[in-house]
């Protein structure tokens, strides 16, 4: 049985989640609700008009950087391609445009205004960021996420404008970095090319 939040700030126990990983409902999207939420792992996941969603899923989607698959083909875009990858240069437009793109099996966008309005706070704070991906001067890829500074990634969205551009940025970010593990919360086929694959809830929350 999930919990109603009020304003209190705290998180029941992750085995009290549903099946589906749904943890509680209700709260708000402070900066002190979300950094306690990502500490502790779990994550808003919401519709517009609904109310906000918190989450903890049993298995836990992840990708080790060590098991990165960067395929031969991909290894030539990334040298090839015309692409230029930046760090935090373009939050704002980052989320947008994760908030824009058409996604299969879903008829709307999760990105809420107030989604987008929480995490630029967060971003202000240094704990959110952006990956930019750029053809031409132009924004074409990118995915933002959650950095606590614990060497773990929690992966939020990320959008394509162009073939492989969001591949490109995701690839980059990872090479350049020093992350432990990175969090991809659900499985998606695109991911799960790259080499990320399940764990479970506790080993997550050891990596916590």
């Amino acid at each position: 049985m999930f919990h109603y939040l009020s304003d209190e700030l705290w998180f029941p126990d992750h085995e009290e989640a549903l099946a589906d990983g749904l943890l509680a409902v209700g709260g708000n999207l402070s900066v002190e609700r979300l950094l306690l939420a990502y500490k502790t792992g779990v994550f808003p996941w919401f519709s517009e008009g609904d109310p906000i969603l918190w989450w903890s899923p049993d298995p836990r989607f992840v990708l080790f950087p060590k098991k990165l698959k960067v395929s031969k083909s991909m290894r030539q875009v990334l040298r090839n391609g015309g692409f230029t990858v930046t760090e935090n240069k373009a939050f704002l437009e980052v989320m947008k445009s994760c908030s824009k793109i058409k996604r299969e099996g879903q008829e709307d966008t999760w990105i809420t205004q107030s989604m987008i309005d929480a995490y630029t706070q967060l971003h202000n704070l240094g704990y959110a960021k952006s990956v930019e991906v750029w053809q031409d001067d132009q924004l074409v890829g990118g995915l933002y996420g959650i950095d606590l500074g614990n060497r773990v990634f929690c992966g939020e969205s990320m959008f394509a404008k162009v073939s492989n551009a969001s591949k490109v940025g995701f690839v980059t970010f990872i090479q350049n970095n020093n992350y432990k593990l990175i969090d991809c919360q659900v499985h998606t086929n695109h991911l799960e090319s790259l080499g990320a694959e399940e764990i479970s809830r506790t080993a997550f929350l050891d990596y916590l």
